[in-house]
């Protein structure tokens, strides 16, 4: 089993300060001639979203991909991100996870990371990023102490979680439920996350391997009709061990990661297009609008008609 080494702060990692990249020092400079900015990592792009008391929140679209040079990167906030679309693999020193579509990054204030897209290009996430004082009283309620840090850079989040985050920047909000809604978020993952088991624990870079290629095939298949058997076969190994480290992993079945990636992405098309209801339904991989209806209403506590209705004004790209 490979041993991976811990990740610390180097002298040039980059930090993110409202909307742009930072060295420790320099600001990259704007004006930068071409061949110059050439050596430098390309940064995603940063899209301000929303803003409150407090916090603030950010949509991140990143580009790179196999072969691209990772670099690294300071969380200048605690960071609650919710993962719109794509996986990566992250690094924050000890821990070492793969962050996918439905679950929630968490980056504690100060650390310094890295993000690796060797098995797939790009992704799409909104990220809260909560002030110090504010994270620190929030903490001292939930976690007994305002120093708490995250002790694992990964949670599953749930539909609502993520839906919450990508529609902060609606216009519907008004102010002091928004901040209620964010301050709420922030108290439920600091209060799980405070006695919470992790998971990053030690695994082979041959696994990690095999669960990031199921995770590709699946982002590009998941409207289609997939079994564990086909799964297997793509990670080139057996069912029994492909479920055991895909669910130690990602945190969920197969099965379940599928029908996640599913909801996502039909309540994505409910609010930015006007696509009926029951089309939404089949051209992600639904047999029947009744089952369609009864999972999204599971999921988000809504019909896909009035979740439609309410989150039509938001403002997040598709």
């Amino acid at each position: 089993m490979q041993a991976w080494p811990a990740f610390t702060c180097s002298s040039d990692a980059l930090c993110y300060r409202g909307g742009a990249f930072e060295t420790w020092d320099i600001l990259l400079d704007p004006g930068m001639s071409d061949a110059s900015r050439a050596t430098e990592p390309t940064a995603a792009t940063a899209l301000p979203v929303a803003a409150g008391s407090g916090w603030r929140a950010t949509e991140f679209l990143c580009t790179s991909g196999p072969g691209d040079r990772p670099f690294e990167e300071r969380h200048e906030h605690v960071t609650i991100a919710a993962v719109l679309d794509g996986f990566f693999t992250y690094r924050s020193g000890n821990a070492r996870a793969i962050v996918h579509s439905g679950t929630l990054l968490l980056g504690n204030a100060g650390a310094c990371y890295e993000c690796g897209h060797d098995h797939g290009r790009g992704d799409r996430c909104v990220s809260l990023h909560i002030d110090h004082d504010l994270f620190g009283e929030i903490a001292a309620g939930v976690a007994a102490t305002s120093s708490f840090r995250f002790p694992d850079p990964v949670m599953n989040a749930r539909p609502v979680d993520t839906a919450l985050l990508a529609g902060l920047g609606a216009t519907a909000w008004d102010p002091m439920a928004r901040d209620a809604a964010v301050i709420g978020l922030v108290e439920r993952v600091a209060g799980l996350m405070s006695g919470g088991v992790s998971r990053t624990s030690r695994f082979s870079a041959r696994d990690e391997r095999r669960v990031l290629t199921a995770l590709a095939y699946i982002e590009a298949h998941a409207c289609e009709k997939l079994d564990l058997a086909d799964l297997a076969l793509v990670a080139d190994t057996s069912k029994y061990h492909f479920l055991r480290v895909f669910r130690r992993q990602v945190g969920v079945t197969p099965y379940r990661y599928i029908l996640e990636i599913r909801l996502r992405r039909a309540a994505l098309a409910l609010v930015t297009s006007a696509t009926p209801v029951s089309a939404v339904a089949y051209d992600i991989g639904f047999g029947d609008l009744s089952t369609f209806s009864r999972q999204f209403s599971s999921a988000f506590g809504l019909s896909p008609q009035r979740y439609r209705q309410l989150h039509r004004q938001s403002p997040l790209r598709s």
